[in-house]
């Protein structure tokens, strides 16, 4: 039997279901969550739920090892960007009681985590990026609106539209290190792209971002846009990434632009399973040695997904039966 446990589970129901059914599809198995917040629904839904100690600290990291050994786990999905750097590195000590990680490398988190090293990268191997001004060339912009953005962040957080130079000298006053970019009026792509653990491409699904919230995708289109495709494949290929990845990208008058790379499963990462690109079956089939044939363009065009809210109904005796670790 395999055990699958997914970390900072939230609200991530969906996610919880599809590798409950990917594993039903190969044999059985179940599904572990773990949050540090007890009214988090995916604890519900998950076949067994935990709450771990808040923070990313040695305890957490015995948290998870100590679930690990108990259930013999074999594969720990990271979904929060805090926690990625965290558990690729302890990827060494995982393995060692036998466990997977759906993580790339820790050099390669860091990239994708830190925006400024990620336009660096991308410049010098190769890849369009929207146009970035250094700090010494923020005098010489004469065109409005500036997106401007921190260094570090996820989602819409901290992200803003300039107006006006007055408004981008308001925000570079209260920025701690922001990143200072043209502002491009164009249809926003989330790619789901799939790598095996040496590094292979398996699928790629861009989808178009209609509506959008928080930083997340609620209504989406899939694109089988091959520009897009081959872009992401020679961009996943330079960075080595593996598992699941999310990357988010412009297409502007013909050339593919790369906003960032999140190394994890995105929260409309859905769409794509919908559309033919099952990412939880195939890492289930890679935990049991099975080949993986690569599946590049074999999704469904024009598959649209319209999410929506959804209530979990629970009472106290089986809120209290979620295991609290320390």
């Amino acid at each position: 039997m395999i055990r699958v446990l997914i970390t900072s589970a939230s609200r991530k129901v969906w996610l919880i279901k599809a590798f409950q059914r990917a594993l039903s599809e190969e044999g059985g198995g179940e599904v572990m969550a773990v949050d540090s917040d007890p009214k988090s629904a995916a604890l519900y839904v998950a076949d067994k739920g935990y709450l771990v100690p808040l923070g990313l600290g040695e305890d957490f990291l015995r948290a998870i090892l100590g679930i690990c050994q108990k259930h013999a786990v074999k594969l720990v999905v990271p979904t929060r960007d805090e926690e990625l750097s965290v558990l690729a590195a302890a990827k060494p000590r995982l393995q060692d009681i036998h466990v997977t990680v759906m993580a790339s490398d820790p050099d390669v988190i860091e990239v994708c985590q830190d925006k400024r090293l990620f336009v660096e990268f991308c410049l010098e191997n190769g890849f369009s990026v929207p146009k970035t001004y250094k700090a010494a060339d923020i005098e010489t912009i004469s065109e409005f609106p500036i997106f401007v953005k921190e260094r570090f962040g996820k989602g819409s957080k901290r992200t803003f539209v300039a107006e006006s130079r007055k408004d981008l000298a308001y925000l570079l006053g209260r920025l701690k290190d922001p990143i200072i970019q043209e502002y491009i009026n164009a249809m926003e792509y989330t790619v789901d792209l799939f790598a095996d653990f040496s590094g292979e491409v398996i699928s790629v699904v861009p989808r178009e971002r209609l509506s959008v919230f928080g930083g997340e995708t609620f209504v989406g289109r899939t694109r089988k846009n091959w520009e897009i495709i081959r872009a992401s494949i020679c961009l996943a290929r330079r960075l080595k990434l593996k598992g699941h990845n999310t990357i988010q990208c412009f297409l502007h008058h013909g050339v593919v632009k790369f906003i960032e790379v999140n190394p994890r499963y995105g929260g409309g990462a859905n769409l794509s399973f919908s559309a033919g690109a099952f990412t939880p079956l195939y890492l289930i089939r890679l935990l049991q040695g099975k080949p993986l044939k690569p599946a590049i363009g074999e999704f469904e065009e024009g598959c649209t997904m319209l999410r929506y809210t959804q209530d979990i109904f629970t009472r106290e005796p089986e809120m209290s039966q979620v295991e609290r670790l320390s």
